[in-house]
């Protein structure tokens, strides 16, 4: 059987007295990736937040690699394994491009990816090397979404959740970001991905949840679901 890297399990979530998230369940493989999609206020960044411990479940489970994490406030959850790249990036902008991602490090929970460091990060985003003692306010919106990115891995994930990371990029930055997610899957690590733009995702998800009004209203493949024009305009109003 396949092992489950990340799993909500009938999870209930509010705002307030607003029920976001209800009885919402599904799976992230291990090294798979997976596209969660919906529309605006369909539940894909609260789910991102109750994985991590920024919102709490009311009712259900949260299990990183079969361990529960329901309870745990986020630097627990960090410690078992996961990131998060946020909605809006969130970097520390009066820090400079290296004390964010210093900031960030955490030694690897498992010895089954090699770790990341503020070398590896760089490999990865040779533009942050040229801009390393800059303040991270002046940077431009695809450099503070690649900073975004490597202060995630400098926790050494094995589970990456990343929001909207092609959020407000120029065409030409979302492709270089994009291209970074498929290198990262290819490393080995799980991970889910909430985009807006669904073709982004078909490109490179394994698996795809859609979520509509705080349900889980399909579970499906990339390949399937491009094939059902019929499904994505009901659930997502494209096709």
């Amino acid at each position: 059987m396949a092992t489950s890297a990340l799993s909500l399990e009938k999870v209930d979530a509010f705002y307030g007295d607003s029920h976001v998230l209800q009885d919402v369940s599904f799976e992230l493989g291990e090294a798979r990736m997976l596209g969660l999609l919906g529309r605006n206020g369909a539940g894909k960044s609260t789910c991102m937040n109750v994985s991590m411990g920024l919102l709490g479940a009311r009712t259900g489970a949260v299990k990183v690699f079969g361990q529960p994490v329901t309870k745990l406030p986020p630097e627990q959850i960090s410690a078992h394994g996961v990131a998060l790249v946020p909605q809006g990036r969130r970097i520390f902008k009066s820090l400079s491009v290296r004390e964010n991602l210093i900031v960030a490090a955490r030694k690897p929970t498992d010895g089954k990816h090699a770790a990341w460091t503020i070398e590896t990060v760089f490999e990865m985003f040779p533009r942050l090397r040229e801009r390393t003692g800059q303040m991270a306010a002046h940077l431009s919106g695809g450099e503070q979404q690649m900073l975004a990115i490597g202060r995630a891995l400098m926790g050494n994930p094995r589970v990456l959740l990343m929001d909207e990371p092609s959020e407000g990029l120029a065409p030409q930055i979302v492709a270089e970001v994009m291209a970074t997610i498929r290198k990262l899957k290819e490393s080995g690590l799980s991970i889910v991905l909430v985009e807006q733009n669904p073709n982004l995702v078909f490109d490179v998800a394994d698996d795809i949840v859609i979520l509509n009004t705080g349900r889980v209203a399909v579970v499906s493949t990339p390949a399937a679901l491009q094939k059902d024009d019929i499904l994505l305009r009901q659930h997502l109003g494209v096709f």
